[in-house]
């Protein structure tokens, strides 16, 4: 699904969101400088996997938390992690570096991609802010339909 897939999916599907339309941007950094609607509920989304190519996983954390990979394999018991390529990124999530986000799993057809959600997102106001598969736009969403979104889709989605 490219951006405007997303939107008509969401406007489908009947749930609520807002969309905010800004520049590409490629990392957190890029991100702070936009005006954001909802700043506390933009995300940060790492697409990693382990040593041997076998499982994959797409970690959302809200923008001002830092993620590490090791303190996640020792919790989760996953082989060693790292960074998914720029290939595996584009091939499975059909995504580009700079455009993460849960919202991609919706490309991921072998439903290859656990998904794992930073319970802040659950907490009041219950809002999360991701890309649309595209790093043009924030698309602003109930944290619960996202989750139930990638589930119906499929995917695993579980809380850290």
């Amino acid at each position: 699904m490219n951006k405007q897939e997303v939107y008509d999916y969401l406007k489908k599907r009947g749930l609520w969101h807002e969309i905010s339309e800004h520049r590409a941007v490629y990392n957190m950094e890029e991100m702070a400088a936009v005006a954001l609607p909802y700043p506390e509920a933009d995300a940060k989304n790492l697409f990693v996997r382990d040593d041997k190519r076998r499982n994959y996983y797409l970690i959302t954390v809200q923008g001002s938390k830092r993620v590490n990979l090791k303190e996640f394999r020792q919790k989760h018991h996953t082989r060693p992690l790292s960074f998914a390529s720029e290939e595996e990124l584009r091939s499975i999530l059909g995504l580009i570096p700079g455009a993460v986000t849960p919202l991609g799993v919706l490309n991921d057809t072998e439903r290859r991609v656990q998904v794992f959600l930073d319970e802040a997102f659950f907490e009041a106001p219950g809002l999360i802010g991701v890309h649309p598969n595209d790093n043009t736009a924030t698309v602003w969403l109930r944290t619960e339909d996202l989750a139930a979104v990638i589930r119906e889709h499929g995917n695993q989605v579980q809380l850290l």
